[in-house]
């Protein structure tokens, strides 16, 4: 790559010199003849226009003396007054002869004799201006003290220029090869830094970074790359880690039924109904793990069905508070219920809010104390949205367990583990649903204490 770019910064300045050479010498010549055909010699560019304008308007040289005699010849204050200004030449205006002559060499005006007359020579009308309009020549202007200056000379000054130029443009050439090799140089090492990173990521390190600096677009690639390589260490850490908890979950459950079936083989428990149900449950617990296991896959992958039909919200939390009215009740926790019933229906998978609902209900009950509370709203918000507010008194979430909360196999409760039934995944797969409802499940801390978890869901669908 270093040489394509090294060789397409050459090509560039090649070309820009070729362009360079072509246009200055053209534009030379120009300016060579223009100074020295139109009067840049004896300043006087300015009669040339003059008298060029005068005849483009009047198509006659009648009266053109009064041009000759009010348009000042370079910093002179006229031909026809003998006078000099402040700065003039050391030449007397009374000693320059100015000749206007038409196309055919007849003198028509001369400022030492007003009664012109005769023709320009050869030699004279090679030294005069020639005075054109359209295309076509009109007429000569001579002005005496012009330096005579044949096309022989032309070509010996533009040869002189054209080499002066051409070695500024090797010398100019040679720098910005020089500058362009140091770019190229500059441009190819963070891209070789950028392809050995992906190299080693290819190859499954997963810790490779690049050093970005600036904010052109090779340091937005590095900082993608950067990005791409953590998500991609995260993922691996995350898959690392769900397999170690998926492990670890299956293994508990798989011990206590092997323990309690060789207990039952080698006759220590008796074959009876009451010593099977510790089995059976592990095996309820083993069907759920996979079940919610199943579940999250599906969401993961976009694939979670949904059967939306028009719901009725209000009803809904009432059937899933009274479901859990029996457990709050003997533990004297009130379950209190703050509903919004001009909330509209709307396009959702009952069972699958249910599942939400019931899952925010249990883990609220689990964490308040005797003779606490739960409180449930529900109110619309903007957005249009609709929102489910419950929170409970209990001892709310530690700070450091805030950011992990929804990750899958959480708990923020060490001690309680498996005891009370959880897989460990009830809150990643109600945040998953909610999301796949197009909204989100989220969770902080009251200030009153206790902890909040908020479901919100779009107003869409009656």
């Amino acid at each position: 790559m270093r040489l394509r770019l090294i060789a397409s910064f050459i090509f560039i300045v090649l070309v820009t010199i070729g362009i360079v050479i072509l246009v200055v010498g053209r534009q030379t010549a120009q300016e060579v003849r223009s100074f020295m055909f139109r009067g840049g010699m004896t300043g006087s560019e300015a009669i040339v226009e003059a008298l060029e304008d005068y005849y483009a308007k009047h198509h006659t040289w009648k009266g053109a003396g009064k041009v000759l005699r009010d348009t000042p010849l370079g910093d002179r204050r006229g031909l026809w007054s003998g006078r000099q200004g402040k700065g003039d030449s050391d030449q007397p205006l009374a000693m320059m002869q100015v000749q206007l002559a038409d196309g055919d060499g007849k003198v028509l005006f001369n400022n030492r004799d007003n009664r012109a007359k005769g023709e320009l020579t050869q030699v004279e009308m090679r030294r005069a201006v020639p005075l054109e309009v359209e295309g076509e020549t009109i007429g000569y202007l001579l002005v005496d003290g012009n330096q005579y200056f044949t096309p022989a000379n032309e070509t010996s000054l533009l040869s002189r220029l054209n080499q002066a130029a051409l070695v500024s443009v090797i010398v100019a050439g040679l720098a910005a090869i020089i500058l362009a090799l140091l770019l190229s140089y500059s441009l190819v090492r963070p891209v070789r830094a950028l392809t050995k990173a992906a190299g080693n990521l290819a190859q499954g390190d997963l810790t490779q970074r690049v050093p970005v600096r600036g904010n052109d677009d090779l340091a937005v690639l590095g900082r993608t790359f950067n990005h791409m390589a953590a998500s991609l260490q995260k993922a691996e850490n995350s898959r690392r880690a769900l397999t170690a908890d998926i492990a670890h979950e299956l293994r508990t459950p798989l011990a206590v039924q092997l323990a309690h079936l060789e207990a039952l083989e080698d006759g220590i428990y008796d074959l009876t109904s009451e010593n099977l149900i510790p089995i059976e449950e592990q095996n309820h617990l083993l069907t759920r793990l996979v079940e919610d296991l199943r579940t999250l896959a599906l969401a993961d992958a976009g694939q979670l069905h949904l059967e939306k039909i028009p719901t009725d919200m209000t009803a809904l939390i009432q059937r899933v508070a009274i479901r859990f009215e029996p457990q709050a009740g003997e533990r004297s926790v009130r379950i209190l219920l703050s509903l919004d019933e001009t909330v509209p229906h709307i396009a959702v998978d009952p069972q699958r809010i249910e599942q939400i609902m019931h899952n925010l209900f249990q883990n609220a009950l689990r964490y308040s104390p005797t003779g606490g509370g739960i409180s449930v709203q529900l109110t619309a918000i903007n957005g249009p949205k609709l929102q489910i507010i419950v929170r409970d008194n209990g001892p709310g979430i530690p700070a450091e367990a805030l950011p992990y909360i929804f990750d899958r196999f959480y708990r923020a409760d060490k001690s309680r583990a498996r005891s009370e039934g959880g897989t460990g995944l009830g809150l990643s797969i109600a945040r998953k649903i909610a999301q796949a409802h197009g909204g989100d499940l989220t969770a902080q801390n009251y200030p009153q204490g206790g902890a909040q978890f908020s479901l919100e869901l779009p107003l869409t669908g009656t």
